[in-house]
């Protein structure tokens, strides 16, 4: 998937740093890289999952959530879960 991209109401957003900063933004909440930090999307009320160790979108769907904000946790989201997971409680 392109950055800027928008399918099955998810948008893509890349940022190319010195590792790329990944978002996938679905209608209730995003699914972030580390560079994202769940204790922000606490404090502001966002649903928001993390996952590492990815330079892709594919990645992201592939890798195992390693935080998530209590927002998240309400819509079932969980440590452990696939970024692919996370982003279906997030439709």
């Amino acid at each position: 998937m392109d950055a800027g991209a928008i399918q099955d109401h998810i948008e893509y957003l890349q940022f190319e740093l010195k590792r790329p900063l990944l978002v996938m933004k679905a209608p209730k909440g995003i699914l972030g890289c580390g560079y994202i930090n769940v204790e922000t999307c606490n404090k502001t009320g966002e649903v928001c999952a993390i996952v590492t160790g990815v330079n892709t979108f594919d990645d992201m769907r592939k890798a195992k959530v390693v935080a998530a904000s209590n927002q998240a946790a309400e819509l079932g989201i969980a440590v452990g879960d696939t970024g692919e997971s996370a982003l279906n409680k997030m439709r």
